[in-house]
């Protein structure tokens, strides 16, 4: 009888441990067949962003529109009084403010603009381009720093651009704290056929703050001559991260070339527009393939 019950306990034993053996192997299976699934959803998930990453690159190429620049006769770069009042500009009395970057003297108003950005990017040609030709030979080059001047007089007031531009090597970083300081305006440059100066412009950013913290960013892109030749992708590429910069800078966008003056001008009636409260309308513009402006 003994015999019987140990016989009947071991077949009992060895049946739990053939059905708990199975279970086990089932229990893998699903575990192997849930990861597979899992692998598998994931897959579809990536291929599906790609598809609508390629669709939107897609619609964004096909809506560019062809655009074409024709290189503007070499002239003077001061603009006429009545360029300025078409715009909306009224300086008949200017405002006289004093201190924060303003210098008055009765019928003078001083603005301070700093140029910061890398070597090589076009910093220099764009502030010959807006002060002249004949203003170059005037300038006062120091050790890292390039100084121009340019002065409007409109009805018997006048406005003075001074304008300091940082050299962009390292040398040129000590410069940084005098540019800076009591600038009204701060352009902070890169070039558009170069995403490590856009990269770059952060660094810039965080620096120059630093040193003034109530001075208008502007960010400018230089070169959208050479910008427009590069493939579609890459355009926006570049423009959407420019855009995105723009953002963290609390900045307003400008795509500008010197060589055939895009936007040159337009930059520095912003500046004044929005220190004077002028009545001078900025239109944005975010067609690929354009000079984007985007307005912060």
């Amino acid at each position: 009888m003994k015999h019987h019950q140990e016989g009947s306990l071991y077949l009992h034993g060895s049946r739990l441990r053939e059905a708990t053996g199975k279970m086990s192997q089932l229990y893998r299976r699903i575990v192997r067949l849930d990861v597979r699934w899992s692998v598998l959803l994931h897959k579809v998930s990536v291929f599906r962003e790609i598809l609508r990453f390629i669709w939107e690159r897609f619609l964004a190429c096909s809506m560019r529109r062809p655009v074409r620049y024709r290189r503007l006769s070499r002239r003077s770069s001061f603009p006429a009084e009545e360029e300025i009042l078409e715009s909306g500009f009224d300086l008949e009395d200017p405002p006289t403010t004093s201190g924060n970057g303003y210098e008055t003297d009765s019928d003078l108003v001083t603005l301070k603009i700093s140029l910061l950005g890398d070597c090589r990017i076009g910093k220099t040609s764009f502030m010959i381009k807006y002060v002249g030709d004949e203003q170059e030979n005037k300038s006062l080059q120091m050790a890292g720093l390039n100084l121009m001047d340019k002065t409007l007089s409109f009805g018997g007031a006048r406005i003075a651009f001074s304008i300091w531009d940082v050299g962009g090597d390292k040398r040129s970083n000590d410069q940084v704290p005098i540019a800076c300081k009591d600038a009204v305006a701060i352009l902070f440059m890169f070039d558009l056929t170069s995403r490590c100066t856009l990269h770059n412009v952060l660094e810039w950013y965080m620096q120059a703050r630093k040193y003034n913290k109530t001075a208008i960013p502007i960010l400018i892109g230089t070169k959208f001559d050479d910008f427009v030749r590069l493939p579609p992708d890459l355009q926006w590429t570049i423009v959407t991260q420019a855009r995105a910069y723009a953002k963290i800078m609390k900045a307003t966008l400008f795509f500008s070339s010197a060589t055939h003056n895009i936007n040159v001008n337009k930059i520095f009636k912003f500046i004044m527009a929005r220190l004077f409260n002028l009545p001078w309308s900025l239109q944005p513009n975010l067609n690929l393939g354009e000079p984007i402006i985007d307005l912060y």
